[in-house]
């Protein structure tokens, strides 16, 4: 009787010892994600480019928070980058510094932010007139109607050498100044 009390007083202990565990890996990396500064989980500057174009979209109004996104995609997947139209909010997924795309994401972000301006507060296309290249088709296929569109012009720019230039540009052009209004 004593053996039998004892593996299930074991049992339920490894069990929670287990939830324990698991508990605080997720507290923790929602801790660390979460942080809103200048430096990327791994405690890395970010690049100027990304300070330069993060202030033009501060300068335009737009507020850009390094932390997970509060919404996931029709996949079920966090997103590595979502604008918010109403609030015009940037999050970029921290995520992203890990994986060494945290500029094209910003990039991508950024144009729709231009294209936010562009329509006085909806999402209006640019008409950049160039061609996505075809390594851009599979991520923006997926999207139907004009959102397709919209994209395509998001991930069209991302992938540019100038791209940088150009979101600064498309930016510069579509949208005004918090100091202008």
């Amino acid at each position: 009787m004593n053996l039998t009390i004892f593996k299930q007083l074991f049992n339920k202990l490894r069990l929670f010892f287990i939830f324990l565990i698991v508990s605080l890996i997720v507290i923790y990396s929602s801790l660390s994600y979460s942080q809103n500064t200048r430096e990327t989980a791994q405690g890395d500057r970010l690049s100027p480019q990304f300070e330069l174009l993060q202030k033009t979209l501060t300068d335009y109004g737009f507020i850009v928070k390094l932390e997970i996104p509060p919404h996931q995609n029709r996949y079920g997947m966090t997103p590595y980058g979502l604008l918010e139209g109403k609030t015009k909010t940037v999050w970029i997924n921290p995520v992203v510094f890990e994986l060494g795309n945290a500029e094209p994401t910003l990039i991508h972000e950024a144009i729709h932010a231009a294209q936010l301006c562009a329509g006085n507060g909806e999402f209006a296309l640019l008409n950049l007139g160039i061609d996505p290249p075809k390594m851009t088709h599979p991520y923006f296929m997926r999207y139907h109607n004009y959102r397709r569109e919209i994209e395509t012009e998001a991930y069209t720019v991302q992938v540019q050498p100038n791209r940088l230039e150009l979101a600064n540009e498309l930016l510069n052009s579509h949208c005004t100044s918090n100091n202008n209004r």
